[in-house]
Formats: C-alpha cells, structure tokens, sequence
C-alpha cells in the first residue's frame, strides 16, 4: 500500500464519509477510490457490450427448459441505468 500525504477538502470528506458509511478518513479516500474504479470498470463493460448486438427475443422459452424469465427487457434498463 503507497503512503501519501494530500490535502484534502473536509466537507467533500465528509459527504464521502456520510454516503459510504465509513468510519475513519483512510477507509472513506481507499472505498471511494475503490467505487470510482469501480465504476469505470462498469462504463468500460457496458461499452465494450455496446458494441456486440444483443438478441433476447427468445430468452424467455430458452431459460430453465421453456421459460421463466424475459431478458428482452435486460438490454433496454442497462443503457437507461448507464444514461442516468
């Protein structure tokens, strides 16, 4: 683990801490580098599924031996959720 030493702005701090949950200014900046990697990641992935072309017309009768569960939907909120 690299030991820094920053300046940092104690209201931002102090949101991150609140939103996080987190206890200790160390634990709030490493989970907050961590969502923010996170995150990243996430855009990284659903750009990379942007460009394969999704066919989920018949998921429904091809999940669990005839159904159970429409993904038509599943290509639909994941770019309303990356939009938001």
């Amino acid at each position: 683990m690299t030991r820094i030493s920053v300046d940092v702005n104690d209201e931002w701090l102090e949101a991150a801490r609140a939103e996080l949950g987190t206890d200790s200014k160390v634990e709030t900046i490493n989970e907050a580098l961590r969502e923010f990697a996170d995150r990243r990641r996430a855009k990284d992935l659903i750009a990379t599924l942007d460009e394969v072309q999704l066919d989920f017309s018949e998921a429904s009768d091809q999940w669990r031996y005839g159904g159970g569960r429409d993904l038509s939907q599943l290509e639909k909120d994941a770019r309303e959720v990356r939009s938001a």
